[in-house]
This record gives structure tokens, C-alpha cells and sequence, in this order.
């Protein structure tokens, strides 16, 4: 192990362990995303300087990342360099990352958290390289058919956000991959958003009952059924309008539909933002109007401000996955790392693969089996 300031107490091996340290530790992939390592190192930073609670360890060139860290004050003393001279891009074919990953700092972070050395990782990398060696490396959890991402969206609930999943780690999904989004989505809004008894919704074309494909009719019945066990409300099928709204903390769908409503919010959202400023500019009057309002219209921006709740969470993992936006800034990063020492602090892990193995006894005892196999 190479380290540049080392706080993890590395054994024999060269590996450190979280076990008995008292403290979180984040493992980062610093050269993921657009903006290269100085931005996350900043990031870190960001975070670091009011939260002493977290250590690092960083992924990626030590000849790059020791000069970025000397310079910043609120890293002294809390981060371990991992020396490794690969890089998954963006452009990258997740097929091909898995062929030649092993030297890459993406790799070398997802191995922290598998060897136990970290709580969680963070990464502002490719996200189907990220979802697919996370996989193979971290494992899913017994009894999960497939991943999802959740994504916190901003909305009117008293939390201010409610958690959507699957926000693209699988294009398909039916009434047993569904359901399993609702135990994981409801464990996360109880972890990540404090939320004692969360509402599910499930999303459809409507909120009739009769309305949906076969699979969301069987899913609605499958969700309802084990509901009660599993400590969340059930509100029944839900719209595209309630995304932002207060009818449910949980919006649970497939990995197409939620990808397709998680670009248009930020496609909309960027449209309204530059409508607002276009606006603002039209006349000296405009100008003037803006300054009057520019208190109210910082609170604003705070409240919608995308990079303040930067970070998809891969759910149904063996480890705390955490993806930041490619394009984040130091703010984008250092929300990621918030969510990742959250649930960790919340021992979000171990909760989620209690949750899931209950609800696949429940559901196998109320004759659906495993999903590979024929059902009773």
C-alpha cells in the first residue's frame, strides 16, 4: 500500500480494516467523473472540513493525488493513497471494463469495501461499469434478482425529497423485481431520510386499479400483500405528477421509465433555470427586480440546487455503493460522501439484507419461490 497520510492502522497485508475503529471510512474512486481528481479531492475537502468523523481512502495515481491533498488543510492526517495507474472512462464499454478493470482505481475502491477496509464507496464514474463490477465484485445479496439505484427527487414531503428507484440499473423489471424495490426503496427512506413508516407508491399510467400491464396489476398485489410485514404504507399505483408530490416517500418503477423521468426532471429543471435568468435580463427594470429578490432567490436554489442531494444509491448489494454524477462539482462530491458516512453511520447494510431475507421467506412461504425457478 502507498499512503500519504495514513490513518487506517494497515496490517501485514498492507490492508487497513474499519473493524473496531469507531470511525466511518469512505473508499473514493478520485479518478471517476468529468471534472478529474482535483475535484473530488476538493470535495472531500468540502466535506472534510466540517464533518471530523470520516477517514478516506483514495483510488488513483499517488504521484497525482499526494500534491492534491497536501494542499488541503482538512485532509491532513484523515486519508490512505492507493497507487493504481488505471482509469474506467466514460466511454468505456462495461464488457471491456471487466476484462482489464483489475489495475483501475474503480476496481481497486469497490476492493476496499469488499475486503472490509471501508464502509462505502463513492464514485462520479461510468455508471454501467460501476452497477456490473459492483456485481461481480461486492455480489448481490441473497435473495435479490437485480440491483436498482435509488435517487433522492425533490419534493413537497416535510423531508423535502422522496426516494424513486430503479433509476437505470436494469431496463426491466416485473412484479417480483418490483416488490423487491419497495422493501429496498422503503429500508432507504427509513436510513437515509429518517422516515419511521415510509409510503410506497408504484408507478403507472394511472392510479386506477385496472390500469397497467400484467405484470404492474400483479406487482400492485404483491407490494399491498407484504406491506404490513415489512413496516411501510402502501398507497397503491401512482403518477408521474407524484414524483415531486406528497402522496408517497417512495416511488417505486422500472429502470427504463425511471431513467427516462430522472433526465426529463433534470432537462426541465436546467430549461427552467435559464427561462428564470433569461427573464431577469430582459430590462434594466428586470436587473433591478433581480436584486431585490436575489435573498429569496438563493433559498430557492439552494432548495432545488441538483448537487446538493448528488448521489444515486445502488441498493441490494453486498456493500454501500454509492454513485455520483459524472459531471459533480466539489458541492456534487461532497453531498455523495454525506450520503455514504449517513448510511453507513445508520448500519444501512446490514439493515436492507435483514429486510431482504425476511420478505423472501414471506414470500416463499406465500408461494412464490425463487425467481429462477417455477412458482408453487
Amino acid at each position: 500500500m502507498n499512503a500519504s497520510h495514513d490513518t487506517s492502522a494497515p496490517d501485514e497485508s498492507g490492508k487497513g480494516t474499519v473493524t473496531g475503529t469507531g470511525r466511518i471510512t469512505i473508499s473514493v474512486d478520485a479518478m471517476g467523473g468529468d471534472a478529474g481528481p482535483a475535484t473530488v479531492v476538493a470535495g472531500l475537502s468540502h466535506y472534510a472540513k466540517k464533518h471530523p468523523e470520516a477517514d478516506f481512502i483514495l483510488h488513483g495515481p499517488q504521484a497525482t493525488l499526494d500534491p492534491l491533498i497536501a494542499r488541503r488543510k482538512h485532509l491532513t492526517g484523515r486519508c490512505v493513497v492507493r497507487d493504481v495507474p488505471g482509469v474506467v472512462t466514460m466511454e468505456d464499454k462495461p464488457s471491456q471494463v471487466m476484462r482489464q478493470s483489475r489495475d483501475t482505481s474503480m476496481f481497486s475502491a469497490l476492493e476496499s469495501v469488499r475486503a472490509g477496509e471501508a464502509h462505502a464507496c463513492v464514485s462520479c464514474g461510468n455508471t454501467g461499469a460501476l452497477m456490473l463490477l459492483s456485481v461481480v465484485r461486492l455480489r448481490k445479496l441473497p435473495g435479490v434478482y437485480r440491483p436498482a439505484i435509488a435517487v433522492l427527487w425533490p419534493s413537497r414531503n416535510p423531508q423535502g425529497f422522496n426516494v424513486m428507484l430503479d433509476g437505470g440499473a436494469d431496463v426491466k423489471a416485473d412484479e417480483r423485481d418490483l416488490l423487491q424495490y419497495a422493501l429496498m426503496g422503503a429500508s432507504y427512506a427509513r436510513n437515509g431520510l429518517g422516515l419511521a413508516r415510509p409510503r410506497v407508491g408504484l408507478l403507472n399510467v394511472g392510479t386506477e386499479e385496472f390500469k397497467g400491464r400484467t405484470e404492474m396489476q400483479a406487482a400492485n398485489e404483491l407490494i399491498a400483500e407484504n406491506a404490513p410485514a415489512a413496516s411501510f404504507d402502501y398507497v397503491g399505483f401512482v403518477e408521474g405528477s407524484d414524483l415531486p408530490g406528497e402522496r408517497c416517500d417512495v416511488i417505486v418503477t422500472d429502470g427504463f421509465t425511471g431513467n427516462v423521468a430522472l433526465k426529463t426532471g433534470e432537462g426541465v429543471a436546467k430549461l427552467f433555470g435559464d427561462f428564470l435568468r433569461e427573464a431577469f435580463r430582459y430590462s434594466p427594470l428586470s436587473r433591478l427586480a433581480s436584486l431585490l429578490a436575489y435573498t429569496s432567490m438563493q433559498r430557492l436554489k439552494k432548495r432545488i440546487d441538483p448537487r446538493r442531494v448528488n448521489g444515486g444509491v445502488f441498493l441490494g448489494l453486498n456493500g454501500t455503493v454509492v454513485k455520483s454524477h459524472g459531471g459533480a462539482d466539489a458541492t456534487g462530491v461532497a453531498a455523495a460522501v454525506k450520503l455514504a458516512v449517513q448510511l453507513a453511520e445508520s448500519n444501512f447494510a446490514d439493515k436492507l439484507a435483514a429486510r431482504i431475507a425476511a420478505a423472501t421467506m414471506l414470500a416463499t412461504e406465500g408461494g412464490h419461490d425463487d425467481k429462477d425457478g417455477d412458482r408453487k
